[in-house]
């Protein structure tokens, strides 16, 4: 007799989570958060400017969008569950260093996706991750027209030194942000604005006196 009380409740209990979660809603709930998810990581793709891109917080990006679709659907009609999960995320640090504030950005961006597919709002969540992604791309377009900022840095004998410092002055943009001197000669490092893509570390390789130049892309921006 208990077990068929216990069967009966197992079933019943089976029947309401169906119910309330069933396996297409859930399907098509982890189809949208990889579309949405995809958006997020292929507009992360084209509007990145920085030194390195990494193909795995693209990745994880996609991965928050669709691990949070599910939570959101399992607690949005359980107060019980909804503060029993609050309170486990609450104990949890996450000890990845974000070096971009961007890139914090789109981790918000990507869950708040999350919990609008699992609200099922797909109309909305559908309208606004095409609006922040036409913003995001319009402002990497604008982006893309501002100087590009590089760290200048050459060694030079300290009998070049006027024309080395010439040759710099001559750029609209620049400020020094380190200079050695040495019995060997003058490490010199300066941070300067291209507007233009122009060889400038050849230019400076053919005044006298200078042994090297290296040009290395920088993410801050001058004055910094």
């Amino acid at each position: 007799m208990k077990n068929i009380i216990n069967d009966a409740n197992a079933a019943e209990w089976f029947a309401q989570q169906m119910a309330s979660l069933t396996p297409m809603k859930m399907v098509l709930a982890l189809l949208m958060g990889f579309i949405v998810g995809m958006i997020i990581a292929l507009v992360y793709r084209k509007a990145f400017r920085g030194v390195l891109f990494s193909p795995s917080f693209a990745n994880t990006l996609v991965m928050l969008c669709m691990i949070t679709t599910p939570v959101v659907m399992c607690i949005k009609s359980n107060i019980a569950l909804s503060m029993g999960m609050v309170g486990a995320l609450s104990i949890v640090r996450f000890r990845t260093a974000i070096k971009d504030p961007m890139d914090t950005a789109y981790m918000f961006w990507s869950l708040t996706m999350g919990i609008l597919l699992g609200a099922e709002l797909y109309t909305i969540a559908l309208v606004v991750v095409m609006g922040i992604s036409i913003a995001m791309l319009a402002m990497s377009f604008f982006r893309l027209r501002s100087p590009n900022t590089f760290l200048l840095v050459t060694h030079y004998d300290a009998s070049a030194e006027a024309e080395v410092m010439d040759f710099i002055r001559r750029i609209k943009v620049q400020r020094l942000r380190s200079k050695t001197v040495t019995p060997g000669g003058v490490e010199l490092t300066v941070e300067v604005q291209l507007r233009e893509r122009f060889d400038i570390v050849n230019k400076l390789l053919d005044t006298e006196g200078v042994h090297n130049a290296t040009l290395i892309a920088c993410q801050s921006e001058a004055g910094n």
